[in-house]
Parts: structure tokens; sequence; C-alpha cells
């Protein structure tokens, strides 16, 4: 056979390909449509929305558990008529309804998965056996995180969790969504339902910081999601993080004072403000003070005595010579009944009770704060070191921060320091 007729055959064989190829894709039919459905022993009352999906001739319906009344209902255009609030609502409602099924659609084809109704159902559900959805990436992530994160951090995720199915179940009427699905807009409406969430008990509704913190973690999980190869593409990638910049909370020299001075009958408040003044001498924070024993007290290369420990939060060494106040405490209660049944340097309780107890302290002592067991740890890092100026990286070392940059927020808050330091400049230049 002649070459040229056989690259003319060849390209005839390409092009049928091509063609059956094209063929292939265009024979899925799709499309949503939003109906009503009135129970039968209800006539006249109201009626429920549900998505209808056809996939190559085939239908099926969802339910989503949302009302209308059918004079407020367009058939044609298959949402609600009329401009009150609650239709606003229900029309947003049902064009996020929309989309997420559409991209679960969108899906199938580009993976070239099987296409049908049931699929793109189940996708939509996250009931597919094979479909990594938000509530498996989220438990995946805190069971195999739970080892390696400190109690606190790990109960920051778990109320993260809380608030994600929260915003699943209102503003999706679901317990759960595909992985897949997740975009941009998801998760600025996650962002914009924390910003307006307000809760039922007695906790203030989240500021800035705190729906920041929340994004930041499931940015995370997110994260780990496109690391596993569960998620094509970051749909954090455009998003950015906007804390409000906030001052570290800290009493000054004249308030420790006040504590340090301070002497309570009653023993449920005067263990809690020495475990309290404990952490003002030595920096350490809640959980690593409640897990003190005699053990972590060992003599240093000065021949003193040094605190030495593990930080719970980042896992590093943390070692602090013992200041006089530091040492006056321990032996206060190298007695004491509960910690010596205990194991620990002190009586310790929960860091819940352990606040609760410090408010009560502060509006005793004339503290117009409000007294956290980490301010102590801001105390240490500002009133008691860098403003008798212990250089920033020692400062940092016995805080068992990982970067010095952590240590800088501390530093920059020192003001009258700075006042001091120029001052005995100035002092030494006018000699």
């Amino acid at each position: 056979m002649h070459i040229g007729e056989q690259c003319v055959r060849n390209r005839a064989k390409v092009y049928q390909l091509n063609k059956n190829y094209i063929g292939m894709k265009s024979r899925n039919t799709f499309g949503i449509h939003f109906v009503l459905r009135i129970p039968k022993q209800q006539k006249n009352g109201m009626a429920t929305v549900y998505a209808r999906i056809a996939v190559n001739g085939r239908r099926s319906e969802i339910s989503l558990k949302k009302k209308v009344a059918p004079k407020d209902w367009d058939e044609a255009k298959g949402r609600a008529k009329g401009k009150r609030e609650e239709i606003q609502k229900l029309n947003s409602h049902i064009e996020r309804v929309r989309t997420l099924i559409a991209d679960g659609y969108h899906e199938l084809v580009q993976q070239r998965k099987t296409v049908s109704v049931d699929a793109v159902k189940s996708l939509f559900l996250g009931t597919a056996a094979d479909t990594m959805t938000l509530r498996k990436l989220v438990e995946y992530h805190n069971r195999e995180t739970a080892h390696k994160l400190a109690h606190g951090t790990l109960k920051n995720y778990y109320t993260t969790q809380r608030y994600i199915e929260k915003f699943l179940k209102e503003k999706y009427r679901r317990n759960d969504i595909a992985l897949s699905v997740i975009n941009y807009r998801f998760i600025m409406d996650f962002e914009s339902y924390l910003q307006k969430y307000q809760p039922k008990d007695h906790h203030k509704p989240l500021g800035n910081n705190g729906v920041m913190k929340h994004m930041e973690r499931l940015r995370k999980m997110v994260n780990m999601a496109v690391t596993m190869d569960w998620l094509d593409k970051d749909p954090f990638a455009k998003y950015k993080l906007h804390f409000d910049k906030t001052e570290r909370g800290y009493l000054t020299k004249e308030e420790l004072n006040v504590l340090t001075y301070k002497s309570f009958s009653i023993e449920r408040l005067q263990s809690v403000l020495d475990m309290f003044l404990f952490s003002c001498f030595t920096g350490l924070a809640y959980i690593d003070m409640a897990n003190l024993t005699r053990g972590n007290i060992v003599k240093g290369i000065d021949g003193g005595d040094w605190l030495v420990t593990n930080r719970k939060k980042t896992e590093t060494v943390v070692k602090v010579p013992l200041l006089p106040q530091a040492s006056v405490l321990i032996k206060k209660y190298h007695d004491h009944p509960k910690a010596s049944n205990s194991d620990t340097l002190f009586p310790v309780i929960s860091n819940q009770r352990m606040n609760s107890y410090l408010k009560e302290i502060a509006d005793i002592c004339g503290i117009n704060k409000t007294l956290t067991f980490h301010i102590a740890r801001h105390t240490f890092a500002t009133t008691v070191t860098l403003s008798n100026g212990v250089p920033i990286e020692s400062v940092s070392k016995m805080l068992g921060h990982t970067s010095i940059r952590t240590t800088q927020i501390y530093a920059k808050v020192v003001e009258h320091k700075l006042s001091e330091d120029m001052q005995n400049l100035r002092d030494r230049m006018a000699k």
C-alpha cells in the first residue's frame, strides 16, 4: 500500500475514534429541576422542596427538607417567588444545592467514571462506598493526629468539627458532603456562617480571630486531603487568613506584687494563687505545670535547682533555673496530701476550675483584668524576664518556643523597658 494512502486511512481512523468519543460524551444527558411535594393528608398545607436529578433518561429526587407554601412557588422556574427574607434564603439554598449536584456530575464525567443518576445522587449525599467526604476527612485527621497533638489542641479540632457539622445541617440540611465538591464558595460560606453564628448557651459569639482559628484548622485538614490525593486541587489556594493584631495580656510589676503578697484563708483560693504565681516565675503553661513531679527538679550546671520538662504542646525540652519565689512554692507543697497522692508538685485541679477561681481572686485583689492561667506565662515573658534585661534568646528557650518570632510578640509590649534602656543610654552619653 502506498504510504500516502496509509496516512489518509490512519487519519480517517483517528477521526472516527474522536467522533465516537465525542458522541459517547454527548450521549450523557443531565438536568436538575426543583419541584414541590405536598403530603396527601395536607392538601392545603406547606409543601416540601425536592431536587429532581435526571441523568441519561433516568431520574431521582432528593428532599431538601425545606418547606414553602405552594402559592409562593414558581413551578416553571423551579424556585420560590417573592422578596421576603425566608424566600430569599430558600432560593439561596436551592442554588447551593444546584451547584453541588452539578459539580458532582462534572466530576464523574472528568474522571471518566460511570455516569448515572444513582452515582450523582450518592456523590451529593456522600453515601458512595468509595466517596471521601468532609466528615470522613475530619474524623480521619483527628484519629491520626490524636497522639501528636496536645490535649488542648485536639479539643480545639473537636470544636471545629462540631461547627462543621452544624454548618452542614443548617445550610445544606445534611450530615455530610462529598469532599470533591468543596470549593472556594463553600469555604467563604463557612467563614460567613461562623461570623454570624449566635450561641444558644452562655458563650460569646466568635470574634474575628476565633473564626480564623477554625478556618486555619479546616485548611490544615483539607491540606491533608490534598497530600493524600483525596482532592485534586486545594480549594484554599486563594483563601487568605486575616487575623487582627492583639496584645498579649500580662500582669504589671505592681499587679504581680499585689498577688505575691496576698494571703487567703480559703485553701482552694490560696493553692490556685500559688500555682498561678509559680507559672509567673517559671513561664510554664497549665498542662506542663500540672504534670510536674519531683523528678523534674534537678541540679543545674550552676549547682542550683533547675526545672527540666518537655513542653506538652511542642514536645520541646524546657530548662528553667528556679527563681527563689518558685523554690519557696515547691517547698510549701512538699507534704501536701493531694500532691503526694497524685505524685505531682502541686494539688492540681482542672484548668477550667482554675480559671474560674482566678477571676474570683482578681476581683478580691482589685485587679481589673480577666485572669487566666495563660496570663501567668505571659507575665513571666514580659514582667519577670524581658523587663529585667534577660536576653530574648534565653527567654525563648525557657518558654520552649520553637521560633524566636513567637517570643518577639512579648518583646513588642514591654514599652517601659525600652524607655528605661533609652534613659540609661542618655545618662551614659551625658557623662
